[in-house]
């Protein structure tokens, strides 16, 4: 059984700056997509964004230019930078691996989440 990790959040002042982890326990031989979700009282959760295993990354454009996705393969970690932190940004943020596969003589591939980290940016 994979577990998601998260940690980094927490309250900070607009135009602050803020790091979430993820870190994934468990049986992995390789995770295809890493990928950060956000959710802010009364909404829908949204993407913020993705990175595949082979680097290729991508945005919600309210994050483009302010925000940073990278990954660690050898921790199973993926991390999100956040910069320029708005108010609007404030949610809860979880993380997502997709196609994750546990040995690499099986085929099965499987979807975790992480159980969600608060973000609050004060204006």
């Amino acid at each position: 059984q994979v577990q998601l990790v998260e940690s980094g959040g927490g309250l900070v002042q607009a135009g602050g700056s803020l790091r979430l982890s993820c870190a994934a326990s468990g049986s992995i031989f390789r995770i295809e997509g890493m990928g950060w979700y956000r959710q802010a009282p009364g909404k829908q959760r949204e993407l913020v964004a993705l990175i595949t295993s082979g680097g290729t990354t991508n945005y919600a454009d309210s994050v483009k230019g302010r925000f940073t996705i990278s990954r660690d393969n050898a921790k199973n970690t993926v991390y999100l930078q956040m910069n320029s932190l708005k108010p609007e940004d404030t949610a809860v943020y979880y993380c997502n691996f997709v196609k994750v596969k546990a040995y690499s003589w099986s085929n099965r591939q499987y979807d975790y989440w992480g159980q969600g980290t608060q973000v609050t940016v004060s204006s």
